[in-house]
């Protein structure tokens, strides 16, 4: 084996070495911590994590990254004086984008080094978890939005028959929905638009884009008609219900049902609501992976090789900010997405 320049003849420091680079070909986020509390070695997954882009943290005392000392010290400790692995449940740290939760995990291994590995904590709030390379994503679509418009708009003038000129409007308008939403996602935290919204044209909206693609199913509405208007940002619901539509579609599904009805008593999280509106997007398709059932939600979690696993994240993130929430029920042949929405005045947020 040919080496090129000196070889280190410091034990520990190739061992270091050694494990900086197994640690860089993980996707987990991992650090190496010595017994001073000083940082000797962290993975790109982490930096990602941290927000902190090519800004290194080696060498920096661990005590930086706590947002609750010595919660972070502390554990270390034990787990080298105990020659144990150490959980530390909804830890939280300091980070780029302001301080997050995680639960971490402390490891001695040889010569008095902790590896820390870091899991996505369940109590985080969901909007933390959309990573900064997704805002950067929005920032970077932007362009190419603007060019799908001005193409669309030329073909507007041009065109004759009244279905084609339907279509490119179609088009020039979500592609304006679109930008719309790219912008929040870059004034990450930002509030909903709520104004008094009929749900069913939003559900129109979803059932003409799914109508247009190439493998669109056939789709069958089930409406309440007597149903009131709600308190929503009309954009945000429809991208929700996109979501899950799209979802129906890339599982195969041959029929996609579009239901609303009305929940006396309704339940959504700890709280017994007058009323609420419940819309149930139903399809026959392949249904929910069973490996998927209990992280289905969760950004990044796909049933699909090339799927983003983003869809059902933001469509879950959205009822939230309505003041609903989302669940779903699936067996292959019978998936049923349901977004429970507040409506009487004591459950819709303003």
């Amino acid at each position: 084996m040919h080496y090129n320049g000196a070889m280190s003849t410091d034990p520990t420091a190739s061992r270091q070495s050694i494990a900086a680079a197994f640690l860089d070909a993980c996707a987990t986020a991992m650090a190496l911590v010595d017994a001073g509390f000083v940082l000797r070695a962290a993975n790109p997954a982490l930096y990602e994590w941290l927000g902190s882009g090519t800004r290194s943290w080696r060498g920096d005392p661990l005590a930086m990254l706590d947002a609750k000392p010595p919660q972070l010290t502390d554990a270390v400790s034990r787990a080298l004086a105990e020659q144990r692995r150490v959980w530390l449940r909804d830890a939280r740290l300091r980070t780029a984008i302001g301080d997050r939760g995680a639960d971490l995990a402390f490891t001695p291994i040889d010569e008095g080094l902790v590896l820390i590995e870091l899991h996505a904590s369940k109590a985080e709030p969901a909007g933390l978890r959309l990573s900064e390379s997704l805002r950067g994503f929005a920032h970077e679509v932007k362009g190419p939005l603007a060019g799908v418009r001005g193409a669309a708009q030329l073909l507007r003038r041009r065109l004759e028959a009244p279905e084609l000129v339907e279509l490119a409007e179609l088009i020039m308008a979500e592609v304006d929905r679109v930008a719309a939403l790219s912008d929040r996602l870059l004034r990450a935290g930002a509030k909903p638009r709520l104004a008094r919204t009929n749900i069913h044209e939003a559900i129109e909206r979803v059932a003409s884009l799914i109508a247009a693609e190439p493998s669109a199913p056939a789709i069958r509405r089930d409406y309440d008609p007597s149903l009131p208007a709600i308190n929503a940002d009309a954009d945000r619901l429809q991208q929700a219900l996109l979501n899950l539509a799209r979802n129906a579609v890339e599982a195969g599904a041959g029929h996609l049902t579009l239901r609303t009805r009305a929940e006396h008593g309704a339940r959504i999280g700890e709280r017994t609501l007058r009323l609420a509106l419940r819309i149930d997007v139903a399809d026959d398709g392949r249904g929910v992976p069973a490996d998927l059932a209990e992280t289905l939600f969760e950004p990044m979690v796909s049933g699909r090789a090339d799927g983003s696993g983003l869809g059902l994240a933001i469509a879950r993130e959205i009822a939230r900010e309505h003041g609903g929430d989302l669940g779903y029920a699936s067996r292959p042949g019978a998936t049923v997405f349901t977004v429970m929405l507040p409506v009487s005045d004591d459950g819709a947020r303003a």
